[in-house]
Parts: C-alpha cells; structure tokens; sequence
C-alpha cells in the first residue's frame, strides 16, 4: 500500500511540477487543481470523459439513434396502428401492435411492396431524381464561379459575401414566399413584368388553373421555379465552402503559373479545380443527399397557391393532382402516408427506408468515381 501511495505521488509531482527558466521547479497552478478535482471525486479520466459526454449522448439516443431504429421496426410492420396501452414511445406502441393484436398486424414487407406498386410514389421519385439531375450541377457550377470571382475581389468582398449570404440565414418559408410572389401568374408578377418589357405574355408559372387569358401552368414552367428556388437557397453554404478551400490554396502555384505565362482560365483548369476537388467532392455529396430529401422548398413555393389548401394532404390515388403535386418529391409522398387518413406510419417509413438506399448507393457511387478525381 504505501508503495502505491508514493508512486502516486511521484505521478502527481511529474503532473503538476515542472522545470523553470532558472533552473528551479515551479508549481503549475492549473495542473494542480485538476489534479486536485480528480482527486476530491476519485474519478479515473475515463471515467470523467463519459461523464462530460452524458448530455451529448442523450442527444444521440433519444433524437438521432431511436427514430432510426424506430422506422426501421415500423417499416416491417404491416397494418400498424397507434393501440391503446402501448404508452407514450414507438416501441411499445411496436409491441402493442405486434404481440396483443397480432390478427391485425403482423410482420413483413407488405409496405415495401405497397410503396412500389403506388404510382404516385413512383411519380414522385421521378420527380425526385429530374430536379436533383438539374438542380445540382447548375449549383455547384455557379457556386463555383461565385466564389472563385469573390476571391478575386479585393474592394468590398465582405459586403458582396454578405449578401451571397443572406439565402442561408433567411427562413425557407419565407424564401419560398418570396419565389411564389416573383413568380406571379399575372402581369404584375416581377419576372412576369420582366418578359413583359421584351415583349413576352404573362405566363402561368404555378397554377394549374387557367386564369382569364392566362393558360394553365406546364410542367416545365413548374420545373423552373422550384429548380431557381433550389439553386438560390443552396448558393450561400457552397460559396462558404468553396471560398474557404480558396483560401487554403499556396499562392505560389498561381505565381509560378503566371511566370510560365498561362492564361487564368488555364490556371483555374489546371490548379483551382484540382486543390478544391477536396471541396467539390464534399458539396456534391451533400447537395444530392440534400435534394433528394427536398420537401419543404416545394411547399414553400406553392404556399397560397389557388386549389392547393395544404401541401401534407393530397388527393388520394386515382385523383387529379393539385397546384404543386404535379411535382410533389418523395418526402412529400411519405408525409402525405404519415399524416394523412388513414395514418400509415409502416408504409412511410419503408419508403424512407427506400429512400435510404437510393441515398446510400448513388453516395458509393460518387465515392468510388472519386477516388481517381479527389487529390488531398
């Protein structure tokens, strides 16, 4: 025992006693009083390491790791309802469902096939994956050349970020608000009154209404808004991105590159493009997971629209679609199942399970075309 004692206090002067300029020995007065903490609890650091990680890891579990693994339970439960007695969390409404009324619900992957036979969720995924292949490019492309034309600004750069950035601090609801206004079917419409001074008739851009002489919106025209909100509310996080790996670039290769006598856009080909792939490969990743769970710029857009009352609740199958609906996403299809009557949270959730895997594949995909393309 007191062997122990005395190497513990060697641990204790190597911890908190250290050599000074003079060559004495000094107290280090905040080693000291951690030391001195630890000590009064009697915690190992391991110990007190979980101990501060407590609040992060409710965080964790209860938001982030139970609904994953209670959409996973819900998806293969088939003719799931909320039961009585099964208490206030999922899981034991999931063990109400499947062991008291088991006549009624019972296991399986009925809602898998039930979301693929669902024209309508079909419709959506094309829809889904039309606006992500148009969306996405035209954003990192612009986002691109904004940044590296930011970079290059010596007078008021601030000011122009600023601004570049408002989009992302702004609300989506609002944004959206301010798309479906601009975009007007009527005359004093803002890109509406803009055509006008070129000559060009009013055009119905949301409304699959015909108003007056004002014929019903096509299905490109609907394309276009929610294609321009997308890239304008996306713009401000990639230029952030994409100016901060500006800023990691040595100077040095500019300078040798202009001595050799190359042109800037040889320079942004040959030096920029390659040091940002780093960069580039981060926001094309985020920006198809990102538009593929697009939902709230499509409501937003078609706020207040005539005919649409609501974007979570639809006609059901075999009903014409409302303003908007011709281009609902997938995860308006899942909400429309999840709040919907009748409620149909295991179909929902096998759909964002599919969701999942067509997230999961086209990222491996990207990851595997990258490793060629990526230079760190």
């Amino acid at each position: 025992m007191a062997n122990k004692k005395e190497r513990r206090v060697e641990e204790v002067k190597q911890e908190v006693v250290t050599p000074s300029g003079n060559g004495t020995l000094a107290i280090d007065a905040t080693k000291a009083r951690l030391v001195g903490r630890r000590k009064l609890f009697n915690l190992p650091q391991w110990a007190v390491a979980w101990l501060v990680l407590i609040p992060a890891l409710i965080f964790i579990i209860f938001f982030m790791l139970y609904p994953i693994i209670n959409t996973f339970l819900f998806a293969f439960v088939v003719n799931f309802r909320y039961e009585n007695g099964g208490g206030p969390f999922a899981i034991g409404q999931f063990i109400q469902a499947t062991t008291v009324n088991t006549q009624e619900s019972f296991f399986g992957f009925d809602n898998f096939a039930f979301a693929l036979q669902d024209p309508v969720f079909i419709h959506s995924i094309r829809n889904t994956a039309e606006l992500v292949i148009i969306e996405v490019p035209l954003t990192i492309i612009i986002s691109l050349v904004l940044a590296t034309l930011l970079n290059s600004i010596k007078v008021l750069r601030g000011f122009y970020q600023t601004i570049f950035f408002l989009p992302y601090v702004t609300n989506t609801i609002a944004l959206g608000l301010v798309f479906n206004i601009a975009f007007d079917r009527g005359s004093g419409g803002f890109v509406n009154m803009l055509l006008g001074m070129f000559g060009v008739d009013p055009i119905n851009w949301l409304s699959n209404a015909r108003v007056a002489d004002v014929g019903p919106a096509s299905r490109i025209h609907q394309a276009v808004v929610i294609v321009a909100y997308s890239i304008w509310n996306g713009l401000a996080f990639k230029i952030l991105v994409f100016m901060s790996g500006l800023a990691t670039i040595d100077k040095q290769y500019y300078d040798a590159a202009k001595i050799d006598g190359s042109s800037s856009f040889t320079i942004w080909r040959r030096i920029t493009l390659p040091l940002l792939s780093p960069q580039i490969l981060y926001i094309t990743i985020t920006s198809f997971i990102g538009s593929f769970k697009m939902y709230t710029g499509v409501m937003a857009v078609y706020q207040g629209v005539s005919g649409n009352s609501s974007y979570y609740f639809g006609p059901t199958e075999g009903v014409a679609l409302k303003d908007g609906e011709e281009w609902i996403p997938v995860v308006g299809w899942i909400y429309r199942k999840l709040y919907n009557y009748p409620l149909e949270p295991g179909v929902s959730s096998a759909a964002s399970l599919i969701l999942l895997g067509i997230i999961m594949v086209i990222t491996a995909v990207q990851f595997a075309v990258s490793k060629k393309r990526v230079h760190y």
